[in-house]
């Protein structure tokens, strides 16, 4: 891809451009580019605007930590500059909000009036409000050439779709774990893990001690019951779907692997119950999932 830069050069797309453009998207995505945050060290937030849409990366000591992009609404097409970098600084704020709050962090942004926005005389309203919002923050706006900020300004120019998310198997996962050479000593504390029992364990063991699933179980050829069926193991579904207690403790760290994990992404009320009922079901799913995201605080802020 280097090749199709240089200046004069032809611009053709061949499969092994796509290939390494495939490679070159899932490196950036993975380790050891992509780092886990460390809450205890100052964060660096890059921004930038374009005419079509807002992009930022969030970094910590030169590793990514998460990227971020969307397109502007209609209203905010019209813009001035100064306002949608600013409005792409704003976005960064509440995007990460769970990680920059209460930190330190240096806001990067190739648009230099920016550094001053602190000490202008004149705001306009909407620029007060942002204002305000960005005061809540420990942050320090640093001017970043453009030329500097490829990432951010990418992101801000590219075009969005959507798109079916790839889930990684744990086949797959364990592959790639296979690969990594270790120290020997390290691999030896591997082998002395005790791997803690996974969900569908815990809600197994949940169903064998919970007496009011015992009415179900003792039914279960009424026809009024028929969703319901246990399997050679004994283990109660609903359906296709495994049947969850009631055990709030159990129930809220199942909420939690679907909204805060690091493999999800805060997702709504609706897409989070449109993933949780094809695996598993319980009375008043959808209710309490509601009112789980309605008190998460990320999705509040």
């Amino acid at each position: 891809m280097t090749a199709l830069t240089q200046k004069n050069a032809k611009f053709a797309w061949s499969p092994k451009c796509e290939e390494a453009f495939g490679t070159l998207k899932k490196l950036l995505t993975s380790a050891p580019v992509l780092a886990q945050p460390d809450i205890t060290k100052p964060f660096d937030v890059y921004c930038d605007a374009s005419g079509s849409g807002l992009g930022c990366v969030l970094m910590q000591e030169g590793r990514v930590i998460a990227y971020a992009s969307c397109q502007l609404r209609k209203h905010e097409v019209n813009y001035p500059t100064h306002d949608l970098e600013l409005l792409a600084v704003v976005y960064a704020l509440k995007k990460w909000r769970h990680y920059l709050l209460g930190n330190t962090c240096h806001v990067y942004t190739d648009h230099k009036s920016l550094k001053y926005i602190f000490t202008q005389p004149e705001l306009n309203m909407r620029q007060r409000r942002w204002l305000e919002l960005i005061k809540d923050y420990d942050l320090e706006v640093h001017y970043h050439p453009g030329k500097a900020n490829v990432v951010a300004d990418a992101l801000s120019r590219k075009a969005h779709c959507n798109f079916i998310e790839a889930r990684p198997t744990v086949r797959v996962l364990c592959c790639e774990i296979g690969d990594i050479e270790m120290p020997t000593a390290l691999e030896a504390e591997l082998y002395n893990l005790v791997l803690e029992p996974t969900i569908k364990d815990q809600i197994i063991a949940a169903q064998k001690q919970d007496k009011g699933m015992a009415h179900i179980r003792d039914g279960i050829d009424d026809k009024k019951k028929a969703c319901f069926k246990l399997d050679e193991e004994g283990v109660l579904w609903f359906k296709n779907r495994l049947v969850v207690p009631k055990d709030m403790e159990l129930r809220k760290k199942i909420l939690d692997e679907a909204h805060t994990s690091m493999f999800t992404l805060h997702p709504g009320s609706n897409k989070m119950y449109q993933d949780l009922k094809q695996k598993f079901w319980w009375t008043r799913m959808k209710r309490e999932i509601a009112k789980y995201v309605y008190e998460c605080d990320v999705c509040r802020g």
